[in-house]
């Protein structure tokens, strides 16, 4: 959703400024009337400013680092010191700079009379919603160090799924880009000093030859301009996809897609029912968190269909019916919830599904490299293959002309 800077006033009259995440300008001004706050200005950040957010670095607050703040928090609201004073003693200890603004803020906001919940709402672009609704329920409830731990061992869940598929998926990726390398090295640098030798036999080179050769110049001859249209088809691909229209028919696609659609909605079926169990032990109402789910899936598609069944849920229906009839989330999903609400354990039946869907993503990743490694050898192998058969062919023709 599109990211609002805005500046304003609370209802106490002081002065806030923040940013905060709507469908649309009207939606985030209603959105800050709900928190009690009037803005006077309100100014949608360019799509290039919040994609550079989202890039790797110390701009970027990681779910780990943001774990570990979190534990700490807990650890120290649960040994009884006052909340002003550990969001000071955290963000003295935190090193990446960015959070540690953030907390400070955040403090001075506490100091001055704000809940908790609602000075983490002004720092929307760290604190996601599932953060400020649970430290939400944490204060009402007073088992703040309680929910804080829950969100902490979330967070960490969360990075460590994460990183078994980026360390899963190092291997592939850096074999493909070493074996392309390789290859445009061989064309463009090898092969035309080898092909210079075939040309100057003076005979009918085979077709394999010929095809090398031409592949060659080319390659040698517009290099840059092949490296400007990837860029550019990188640069114009990536615009289309923040688009309403891009983004849909690419999810649209990772649902469809073979081999990758299964471990597309594994990934997001264990993230939804994993975020709905610990928001709903939480104390989250269910409804609330649907709508904080339903943000957080990353796929449009998915998070119409869980409106959809936000919107039964409120007509009273139960949680598993309109899930079952959407036909896109897998069966246990229904067949599970069904269960718990009939036996009052939902949050419970739902870890069991999320725990479920972790193990069989690893299983999945596991067996897509096992598929993607072999075909990877053996598309290079063939390359490879290729080029030593059109060097070949005229020297044998030669020596068998001579013999």
């Amino acid at each position: 959703m599109p990211l609002f800077a805005y500046s304003g006033f609370d209802v106490h009259g002081k002065k806030v400024s923040g940013t905060i995440e709507g469908s649309g300008r009207r939606a985030a001004l209603q959105l800050l009337r709900e928190k009690g706050i009037f803005a006077s200005q309100l100014q949608e950040e360019s799509k290039t400013s919040r994609s550079t957010l989202r890039l790797p670095g110390r701009n970027r607050v990681s779910n780990g680092v943001l774990a570990g703040a979190t534990r700490q928090l807990a650890t120290l609201l649960g040994a009884g010191l006052p909340l002003d004073e550990t969001l000071a003693t955290v963000a003295g200890q935190i090193e990446h700079p960015r959070l540690q603004r953030s907390l400070s803020q955040v403090r001075e906001e506490v100091i001055q009379g704000e809940s908790l919940n609602s000075a983490l709402g002004r720092h929307s672009s760290i604190f996601p919603p599932l953060y400020v609704n649970m430290a939400q329920v944490g204060e009402s409830s007073g088992t703040l160090d309680q929910v804080l731990r829950r969100l902490a061992d979330f967070l960490e869940d969360q990075e460590r799924t994460a990183s078994r598929i980026r360390a899963a998926m190092l291997y592939p990726i850096l074999m493909a880009v070493v074996g392309t390398g390789v290859m445009a090295l061989l064309l463009t640098f090898v092969v035309p000093k080898v092909t210079r030798m075939l040309e100057d036999l003076d005979q009918a080179l085979p077709l394999p030859t010929l095809l090398l050769i031409r592949s060659s110049d080319f390659l040698a001859s517009y290099w840059w301009a092949l490296l400007l249209l990837a860029i550019a088809g990188g640069f114009a691909l990536r615009r289309y996809l923040t688009t309403d229209e891009g983004e849909t028919r690419f999810h649209r696609l990772l649902l469809r897609l073979p081999l990758f659609s299964r471990l597309s909605l594994q990934v997001v079926t264990s993230r939804l029912c994993r975020t709905l169990s610990t928001l709903l032990h939480s104390g989250v109402p269910l409804l609330t968190a649907l709508e904080i789910s339903r943000n957080l899936v990353g796929n449009r598609i998915l998070s119409a269909a869980l409106e959809e069944t936000s919107h039964c849920v409120r007509e009273g229906e139960g949680l598993a019916p309109p899930l079952q009839r959407s036909g896109l989330f897998p069966p246990m999903l229904s067949q599970m919830a069904a269960i718990g609400e009939k036996s009052g354990e939902l949050e419970e039946m739902l870890m069991r599904v999320a725990e479920a869907y972790e193990h069989q993503v690893e299983i999945s990743i596991n067996g897509l490299l096992s598929l993607l490694e072999p075909l990877m050898i053996l598309v290079m192998a063939v390359v490879v293959g290729f080029i030593v058969l059109a060097i070949l062919l005229p020297i044998f023709q030669v020596t068998s002309g001579m013999g």
